[in-house]
């Protein structure tokens, strides 16, 4: 049996379930509520848990999301296409410039779609799609798929494992009964906390200040990112010639600058940075939030798999956090359905592990891979800027190299989960 000291446990609540499921998902953001959809789509009895209230004033959500070739046919399985249609911005192309002083000139590489294998449908390496739309199609396919049933504005307090089966209790008093136990819930994670799984990781000391813009030039659907001292500075491609920017700067410098009048900020931004994403007005109120790197010591327990945040959440470098998140849901909707059609019971121990041992390394990899370029690149070393320029001029004209770096990037690779191909 696996509890938590501070949450709940399962005595307190009636020995019958309230509901009985192969698969409960606690936590319906975008990478939950996509997992709920696909499992039921599977043809799995599944749960949704979601905190949020239906009555409630949505929180207003400005973020803009980097869904790459693969993610995006993960959500075209799950339907969510067509809610989506015209509010989307296709990404053509991916662009890295090393913004120090080099004798030879600012080097840089640029990959796109002719990078990737040929593809008949011309897809590009992927979508910029708003944080909102995307949950209000999910929401809105969640209440509408048969199979899954969607608990709203209830909460996680405690979890009893079994052999053969997961006890959950719920803040209104309900319980569930489930075969599998997928732990969605973010960075702050209940059912990881309840597992007993811990987390290694550190703070940056660094914060990202974050606006949509208005760009003076065309932005040609790239996603553009400047490396400077300080840390780096990205746009990325929206609709209406607009783009999502993020500068890396020190924790508290971000901050400030979000809290300052729209003038001074927009004349920081030309000051610093007109030059290499032209003239800038900001079309939207700013934020800022802190950058940590968190990655849980396992991604299973008894009964019970981590996905997304709960499994980590690593540096937005390159806009793959949410992407891990969702070849999660790809290789979980895998590992069950594999299981099942064999016989096998998709919650036991054997399952679980194939899952881990299917995502730990790359969602690992992908961590550590981020937090060393933000190492290496946000700096004035006189000694590693040679290298750093070195490197990107040959991923640049090395085409074997640049197009390993096109295909990692939009998660199009042949070990994908089944639904990302």
């Amino acid at each position: 049996m696996v509890s938590a000291p501070y949450l709940d446990v399962m005595t307190d609540t009636p020995s019958a379930p309230s509901l009985k499921v192969e698969l409960a998902v606690i936590g319906a953001g975008p990478v939950g509520t996509t997992l709920a959809i696909l499992a039921a789509k599977a043809g799995f009895a599944t749960l949704l848990v979601d905190a949020r209230d239906p009555a409630g004033e949505p929180p207003r959500d400005t973020r803009n999301f980097a869904i790459v070739r693969g993610s995006w046919r993960l959500l075209g399985a799950a339907g969510v296409h067509p809610a989506l249609s015209g509010q989307t911005q296709p990404l053509m192309g991916l662009e890295a410039t090393d913004g120090g002083r080099h004798w030879f000139g600012a080097p840089s590489v640029l990959f796109g779609t002719d990078d990737l294998p040929e593809d008949a449908k011309g897809e590009p390496l992927g979508q910029m799609v708003p944080a909102a739309a995307l949950q209000a199609a999910l929401d809105d396919l969640a209440a509408a798929t048969p199979g899954l049933t969607w608990w709203r504005n209830t909460k996680f307090t405690g979890l009893e494992t079994h052999p053969s089966h997961a006890c959950l209790s719920m803040d209104d008093g309900r319980s569930v009964e489930a075969g599998l136990v997928a732990a969605c819930d973010g960075v702050r994670s209940g059912v990881r906390t309840a597992l007993g799984i811990t987390t290694e990781g550190r703070a940056y000391g660094k914060s990202v200040f974050a606006a949509d813009v208005k760009l003076s030039r065309p932005h040609d659907g790239l996603a553009r990112q400047l490396f400077t001292p300080e840390g780096p500075f990205a746009t990325l491609p929206l609709p209406g010639n607009r783009a999502n920017l993020a500068w890396y700067l020190k924790t508290g410098a971000a901050e400030t600058m979000a809290a300052m009048p729209p003038e001074s900020i927009e004349a920081e931004l030309n000051a610093r940075f007109a030059g290499f994403a032209g003239p800038m007005t900001l079309d939207g109120k700013p934020l800022a939030y802190p950058l940590d790197l968190q990655i849980a010591t396992s991604m299973i327990g008894p009964r019970a798999a981590l996905l997304g945040d709960a499994a980590r959440r690593i540096n937005p470098l390159a806009g793959q956090g949410l992407n891990l998140g969702f070849k999660d849901v790809g290789a979980l909707v895998d590992v069950m359905t594999e299981a099942r059609d064999i016989g096998l019971d998709p919650g036991a121990d054997t399952s679980l592990q194939r899952y881990q041992e299917w995502r730990r390394f790359d969602a690992a990899t992908t961590a550590m891979f981020m937090d060393g370029v933000d190492r290496v690149f946000s700096n004035d070393n006189a000694l590693l800027k040679p290298l750093r320029g070195l490197a990107l001029v040959a991923a640049g004209r090395i085409a074997p190299l640049r197009r390993a770096m096109a295909r990692q990037a939009s998660a199009d690779q042949a070990d994908l989960p089944s639904l990302m191909r």
